[in-house]
């Protein structure tokens, strides 16, 4: 039995096949873009960066519905483009993304399995150039300083005005959501970091030294499940529908269920969060981006270690 949406992802060999045009968008999303995408990327592909263009840093939330409009519109996305994400830390912030476009609706968005560490290790080309984005050009007509002339202006706007299609909020869990879930027995919350971050003998990734919360620990009655746990080691592609089904059942994570996948700032769980609902079909599964970072600054909030 294979992946529940098998369509949500494609190979490198698809991409590497598949120029990007006005049907097309292939989309790096990176944390890093200076040491990932500025060094080299597929070509073609343009750049969403996680931190400013997916997310909205001022009011540390995803970018608002008409934030990701204007984002759309000026890489000339329209609601009926195929989009193919990809990018670096193993495709956290590439799921992440998918994630957004589901919450606001668009219809074709893919995973390039095994992101940009399978595209190296099977040694594929890269560009540095970055790809023009299609514009229209019109035509504006102003009148000269010298009385009787006119000069022609040739300003290039967007070739869309994306439109989102709908708004998914169903996909997200907040910090009320998640405390009205606890004890449940029809809920489960899955803790896809590290077993160090479980435990509470870390507040952080050690990558991350100074990004604890002023706690560790983990949500009350979660179960750890590394996101790691889903990829193969050698390339970082997802296990067999199989492994990911024997993998999560088997620590009660079942399709039964209502699921909260959470990590720190939800870029891991989302990761998991789409294992469980597209490779697997869960029905009743969301992402809770607030995550370690806001439960565990929370006064108050339950913790367990």
């Amino acid at each position: 039995m294979g992946y529940a949406t098998p369509e949500v992802l494609v190979d490198t060999e698809w991409v590497a096949t598949h120029t990007p045009d006005e049907d097309i968008r292939i989309i790096e999303v990176d944390y890093d873009p200076e040491n990932a995408y500025r060094k080299g990327h597929i070509s073609g592909a343009i750049l969403m960066r996680w931190k400013s263009d997916i997310n909205d840093s001022q009011s540390r939330n995803i970018l608002s519905s008409e934030q990701f409009e204007a984002l759309m519109s000026r890489n000339g996305i329209t609601p009926d483009t195929c989009i193919v994400l990809y990018g670096d830390f193993n495709n956290w912030f590439a799921t992440f993304a998918l994630w957004v476009f589901k919450i606001y609706g668009h219809k074709d968005v893919r995973i390039m399995n095994g992101g940009r560490k399978k595209w190296e290790l099977e040694g594929r080309p890269y560009d540095i150039e970055e790809p023009e984005v299609p514009t229209t050009r019109y035509l504006k007509i102003r009148m000269g300083h010298v009385s009787g002339t006119y000069h022609a202006e040739e300003p290039q706007v967007p070739t869309t005005q994306y439109k989102t299609a709908g708004h998914a909020p169903e996909l997200r869990a907040f910090r009320s959501d998640v405390a009205d879930m606890l004890g449940k027995d029809n809920a489960r919350l899955v803790d896809v970091r590290s077993p160090p971050e479980f435990r509470g003998e870390v507040s952080a990734p050690g990558e991350y030294p100074t990004e604890g919360a002023q706690r560790a620990g983990h949500i009350p009655g979660a179960i750890n499940i590394p996101w790691l746990r889903a990829v193969n080691d050698e390339d970082g592609t997802f296990k067999s529908a199989a492994e990911l089904r024997k993998l999560y059942e088997s620590a009660g994570i079942t399709p039964d269920k209502d699921v909260v996948a959470y990590c720190r700032i939800g870029e891991r769980s989302s990761h998991t969060w789409f294992v469980l609902k597209y490779l697997l079909g869960y029905p009743n599964v969301v992402n809770y981006d607030g995550s370690w970072s806001e439960w565990g600054n929370s006064v108050g909030a339950p913790v367990e270690r």
